[in-house]
């Protein structure tokens, strides 16, 4: 069966990007999508997956987005292929002529559903009004497109119940995959570690005036960002004025954070009600404690006291999780990893194909 996977474009390394990219070598199929940042492919390690691109977007939000639904809308696939796999935001809206088909759900669109209100504050003067009218035209379009998606897959418990509050649809949760084997223990070493986009939803400012208070410990934070998504004004703001002992390095090779991973002292992550969260459970499966939210997806990855600390969204919470681990950080160690390998990619790849042997039917 040739299967091909529709994912909205390969830009800065994050989750989706990782899972598309797994799931079609797990399953040998080809990826279509719209930007390609051969340079990410590169760095994530998986330069053997065939990767097609539809053309580039119009690099200004929300023109991107258009753009790329726009893409997906006119493609035609539908007799090179078997089945179809679409993943991301707009990618779906390839649906209509390309079955039988499953979508993987990391969330619904959060600018149209559950972030809206955050989204809308932060529009200046000009962009507030043209937010308010691409949310409501291009919200009917999204929803309209979700009527050819045959099957529903996704990504955790809090995106299910998403799904079904906002589409009024269900879904079967299939967590992500982690590659288990190449993560490894090293040290404890004199850094703490942050795995993220630098988007406005991953609240690393709390991070930062953290670390601020913790002059002693270093922090070290890992991501970019795609061009002409929301975050570059966030991503300049959060750049200015840092302390001594914070260092943001940009996208490093899948070989560095390997490593980075394997030396950390600990690892942290603050995002807002995250929809799942690979980056805990790869910090989890190289032996090291997280520092978690406690909303959203790290509910389910997370143990709370035994894999690490959950904690609300306050600085003082923050600070006071990472000197109570930094004083013993090996104590989390054994139960860490234990945890990490229930979310393996062996596991997720056997689920994906029991999901696709199913819907093919369709």
């Amino acid at each position: 069966m040739r299967i091909a996977i529709f994912h909205d474009y390969i830009g800065a390394i994050g989750g989706g990007e990782k899972l598309v990219l797994t799931l079609a070598r797990g399953l040998g199929a080809d990826v279509i999508t719209t930007d390609v940042n051969t340079d990410s492919v590169s760095k994530m390690g998986f330069e053997d997956v065939n990767i097609m691109s539809l053309g580039s977007t119009v690099k200004m939000p929300p023109l991107k987005q258009i753009s790329a639904s726009f893409k997906f809308a006119m493609c035609d696939y539908s007799k090179e292929y078997d089945f179809f796999i679409f993943s991301g935001n707009w990618a779906h809206f390839a649906a209509k002529r390309h079955g039988p088909n499953l979508y993987y759900c990391h969330t619904p669109v959060r600018a149209f559903y559950d972030l809206y209100d955050v989204f809308l504050e932060r529009q200046s003067f000009l962009t507030y009004v043209p937010f308010k009218i691409w949310g409501k035209l291009h919200r009917k379009m999204y929803e309209h497109q979700m009527k050819h998606v045959h099957h529903i897959v996704a990504n955790s418990i809090n995106t299910r119940n998403r799904i079904k509050r906002y589409l009024k649809r269900t879904s079967v949760v299939v967590y992500p995959p982690v590659d288990n084997s190449k993560f490894k223990f090293e040290e404890y070493g004199d850094f703490w570690l942050s795995v993220n986009r630098l988007y406005p939803e991953k609240r690393v400012e709390l991070q930062i005036e953290a670390f601020r208070q913790l002059p002693e410990d270093r922090l070290v934070i890992v991501g970019g960002y795609a061009e002409a998504d929301h975050a570059l004004p966030y991503a300049d703001r959060i750049q200015t004025n840092l302390p001594d002992n914070i260092e943001l390095i940009g996208s490093v090779s899948e070989d560095e954070l390997v490593d980075m991973y394997a030396r950390c002292k600990g690892f942290i992550t603050t995002s807002l009600d995250e929809d799942f969260g690979m980056t805990p459970i790869e910090a989890m499966a190289s032996g090291k404690a997280v520092v978690a939210m406690n909303e959203g997806g790290c509910l389910e990855t997370v143990i709370n006291g035994s894999t690490g600390l959950l904690v609300d969204a306050d600085v003082d919470e923050i600070v006071n999780a990472v000197e109570y681990i930094s004083r013993n950080p090996s104590m989390y160690k054994e139960k860490c990893i234990e945890q990490a390998r229930k979310f393996d990619a062996d596991r997720f790849l056997n689920e994906m194909m029991k999901e696709i042997g199913c819907d093919a039917k369709h």
